[in-house]
């Protein structure tokens, strides 16, 4: 019986140690999609304690403690911080087999050294001294980057955001990027026309672009673009249920546009079309540039209204949706690349009946300027696990190119996810030393190691061009 979390954790075979310990443990991290807050790393901030860094705003954790049956007063309630610890140190025995329990010992392990399990004979131990360690320099939101040999972030920000944390890092570098990405989200929320144009409101400030037309929005948004640029940004990204099309004229979108303005509410057609019109702009505008776009595709966000009105978004109530994306994800790739204007894309998909679509629809706009130009992005959130990992890994082996994957990213709010690198870099090895051991790939350790520390580090860093 092998240890728990050893050093060979996830390693079955002596192909799959040597890869990940002589070529991907070495590598630096680019984390080039996460929700940090880029405050709290200009600042440097250290966490009160273990809770506010480790339970805070991880939507994770609060479902797994719903299913245990715990009181929402010990998730986003106000009980106090260490109470809502104990009652997730008493959930976590029964994640097993969830990628949370994992997570948490992986985390507990690289950052606070402690090899315990968690449950509620040491939680009070682990809490004290966790929190203890947490007002130490040495764990602050800048020390524990560099711990994990962190070298880029992206962050993830709206158009709005005057970047003043980036510039702050910028002036004052700590030997570790922290760069803003692009979600202009926002700008083609239609649903509440107040919401919306509140938010449009906002933009034209920040733009000094006074918004009445489409094409008004158009130039707001290539200015803030503009400013994000200078300003380090290099990506894009977008959440959206699916890519959506209604084909309107342009003077129905310019008219759909200034009825939205006006307060009033717009028809299905007039929604779709809108959209559509503004991510094929938007589209333009990264390709001008060389940007990178990313799309999220398939998340059913807000499902439970009761908890919605209670709490509010982003608290744990969405779900992998089933939306039908390869049509219209066809039509606006083909689109852009119609007119050459299709700049490098990554395409990320919530639902695994939908890796085989997303794998084979990154072939076709391939077109040999770039090395991987089209990427079918790493498991996203609910598929973020070792085996949404390597049904992903393995659709792209059989469909387009592992060798030219740009690897994983954290995806998350917390400064202790880091160790989700490693948990990617381990099943990458994995895969490919068992696939040796079987005769399935040649004995070659010069060649694979270059393959897993392009896939760990160097594609990303030569597709980012940071």
């Amino acid at each position: 019986m092998k240890p728990f979390l050893n050093e060979h954790f996830l390693l079955e075979t002596d192909t799959a140690k040597s890869l990940y310990h002589d070529y991907a443990s070495p590598q630096p991290i680019i984390d080039y999609h996460c929700h940090l807050p880029p405050d709290a790393i200009d600042h440097d901030k250290n966490f009160d304690n273990l809770t506010k860094i480790w339970l805070d705003g991880d939507h994770y954790k609060w479902r797994a403690m719903r299913a245990f049956g715990i009181d929402e007063k010990y998730i986003t309630g106000d009980a106090p911080d260490k109470e809502k610890f104990l009652k997730w140190a008493e959930t976590v025995p029964y994640t097993v087999r969830n990628p949370l329990y994992h997570w948490t010992h992986m985390e507990l392990k690289n950052y606070f050294g402690i090899d315990k399990l968690l449950n509620p004979e040491t939680a009070e131990e682990i809490y004290d001294q966790c929190t203890k360690d947490l007002q130490k320099p040495e764990f602050s939101t800048r020390s524990l980057l560099k711990r994990m040999n962190v070298e880029i972030v992206c962050t993830t920000d709206d158009p709005v955001d005057n970047l003043k944390h980036h510039q702050n890092i910028s002036k004052n570098p700590f030997g570790i990027k922290v760069l803003p990405a692009f979600r202009p989200d926002k700008s083609y929320a239609f649903d509440e026309p107040g919401t919306y144009n509140s938010y449009i409101d906002q933009l034209s400030d920040v733009s000094g672009i006074e918004i009445k037309t489409l094409t008004d929005l158009y130039d707001a948004l290539q200015s803030r673009i503009d400013y994000f640029h200078d300003n380090g940004c290099k990506l894009s990204d977008h959440g959206l249920e699916k890519i959506v099309y209604a084909n309107l004229s342009p003077s129905e979108l310019e008219d759909a546009f200034k009825q939205v303005r006006k307060g009033n509410k717009l028809s299905i057609d007039q929604k779709y079309g809108l959209t559509y019109a503004i991510l094929i702009e938007l589209g333009k505008m990264y390709e001008n540039i060389n940007w990178v776009q990313q799309y999220h595709l398939g998340a059913l966000r807000n499902t439970n209204d009761r908890m919605l009105n209670e709490l509010g978004p982003d608290t744990g109530f969405d779900s992998i949706g089933d939306f039908s994306q390869s049509r219209n994800l066809s039509r606006f790739l083909n689109q852009l690349d119609s007119t050459d204007q299709l700049a490098k894309t990554i395409l990320y998909n919530l639902n695994p009946a939908d890796n085989e679509v997303m794998a084979s629809m990154i072939g076709n706009y391939n077109d040999g300027s770039v090395k991987g130009k089209m990427q079918y992005g790493s498991a996203w959130w609910f598929l973020d696990q070792k085996d949404g990992m390597e049904k992903q890994m393995n659709t792209l082996s059989n469909i387009g190119l592992l060798s030219c994957f740009v690897g994983m990213l954290t995806d998350s709010r917390s400064f202790l996810s880091f160790p989700r690198h490693e948990y990617f870099r381990r099943i990458l090895c994995n895969l490919m030393g068992s696939d040796v051991e079987n005769g399935e790939l040649p004995n070659d350790l010069d060649l694979l190691g270059e393959i897993v520390s392009d896939i760990c580090y160097n594609n990303a860093n030569e597709y980012f061009d940071f």
